[in-house]
């Protein structure tokens, strides 16, 4: 095995143990005793089950985890990718029309080793929990419905990514950067007309009282309101949530029906206060930034290794190709993902205090949100008291004690 096999075989090996032992510190951390801060919103029972919400999920992951580690070392030193690719050479078509078929068949093997998976946890885990409302009929349909997507944007995508690569010489990297920007930016700006209403029913927020305190609320902090949504969560789960979609004409909040059923008014509007904070402090544009600008190095360092042979001799491949140079240099990057991903998860629990800051000093009303952010973890069985090992590789946001403490501490100016 050569340097680059080294590298690979070592990232892959490191994460996993470092989330095995993120996991173990995480389950060992799982406390008998009820935060004080909860007290009066759990009993000792849903307490309890929490916990063993938690501990069943970490079980799973890891025999998930370990299944998928197997079945990619597998085929990976008994030579699986230098085999397709024969295969799939062997009907000497177009090197693009080449790749697409190795590449989609490697992602189609994927997605077939992790259905029984997903299968299980949807039908056994979360409906054990009291959580799952997918029937079987919008479980297949949004896997039929993801499959077309993926072939219909995914697919052109990936064949100009192939095309550049093969012909454009040494500035490809830049022409899949300036082409795979314009269609992520596309793709924002349509996800909430187009394609998420392909899963999911978006109705406008009926007039009431908590449009009228929505839409008080938003002109006090000359937010343009372009829309905000009650969407159909309960379609799949009784767990809810609220996010901030599209950009321009296109941007809306979505407020999970669910969401609505569970909080009061002023818990509404300071969830949306929050989501609302993310636009206002820029977080949207600044990750939007971020992620234009690691596509663009990612692009660079492809064309730098795309073609070296040692790549191939890692993976035991008879020649060089263009498809497999970047699946292999994928797998190479990992050590970069890694770091950015811990980077990025710093970087998004800082935004989620300062759009939890926004809220409460914006509505006047810290309390609110932290009833709201009570409520949450009552209802989708969230852990209290989560390990900070696991916190740092993991958590996009605060743990929600840590959340209520901030909040606890903000100083409202009063005018």
């Amino acid at each position: 095995m050569n340097i680059y096999g080294v590298i690979i075989l070592s990232t892959i090996l490191i994460e996993f143990i470092l989330n095995l032992i993120a996991d173990l510190l995480n389950l060992s951390h799982l406390s008998g005793e009820l935060p004080d801060e909860f007290k009066t919103v759990y009993d000792a029972e849903t307490y309890q089950k929490s916990q063993t919400y938690t501990r069943v999920n970490t079980q799973f992951g890891f025999l998930i985890s370990s299944f998928s580690l197997i079945v990619i070392l597998l085929f990976w030193f008994l030579g699986g990718f230098n085999a397709l690719d024969n295969f799939v050479r062997s009907y000497s078509l177009h090197p693009i029309w080449t790749g697409l078929i190795y590449i989609g068949f490697l992602m189609f093997f994927r997605f077939l080793i992790s259905l029984p998976f997903s299968i299980y946890a949807t039908f056994v885990i979360e409906e054990r929990f009291g959580f799952n409302k997918t029937t079987p009929a919008t479980f297949i349909k949004d896997i039929i419905k993801g499959l077309l997507l993926s072939i219909l944007i995914g697919g052109p995508l990936l064949a100009g990514v192939l095309a550049f690569f093969q012909y454009a010489g040494s500035l490809a990297w830049l022409y899949c950067w300036i082409v795979t920007t314009c269609v992520a930016l596309f793709l924002q700006y349509v996800a909430p007309t187009w394609i998420m209403p392909l899963f999911n029913k978006f109705t406008p927020l009926e007039d009431g009282d908590l449009k009228e305190s929505i839409v008080s609320y938003t002109q006090s902090v000359k937010y343009p309101l372009s829309g905000v949504f009650v969407m159909d969560g309960s379609k799949r789960s009784t767990k809810s949530n609220a996010f901030f979609t599209g950009f321009g004409r296109n941007k809306r909040i979505a407020l999970f029906d669910t969401l609505i059923e569970k909080q009061s008014i002023p818990e509404m509007v300071a969830i949306l206060a929050h989501e609302i904070g993310h636009y206002k402090k820029k977080h949207i544009l600044r990750g939007t930034i971020i992620s234009i600008l690691h596509t663009g190095i990612m692009f660079y360092l492809l064309s730098l290794f795309i073609s070296h042979e040692g790549l191939f001799e890692a993976f035991y491949m008879d020649q060089t190709s263009v498809y497999a140079g970047m699946l292999f240099f994928g797998l190479l990057y990992s050590p970069i993902e890694l770091i950015l991903s811990i980077l990025m998860h710093i970087f998004s629990r800082r935004n989620e205090r300062q759009a939890d800051q926004f809220a409460a000093e914006t509505t006047q009303n810290p309390n609110a949100m932290i009833d709201a952010l009570k409520k949450l973890s009552l209802h989708n069985l969230s852990n209290l008291r989560p390990h900070p090992f696991f916190i740092f590789l993991n958590y996009s946001h605060p743990p929600v004690l840590q959340r209520i403490k901030n909040l606890r501490n903000i100083k409202l100016k009063h005018t």
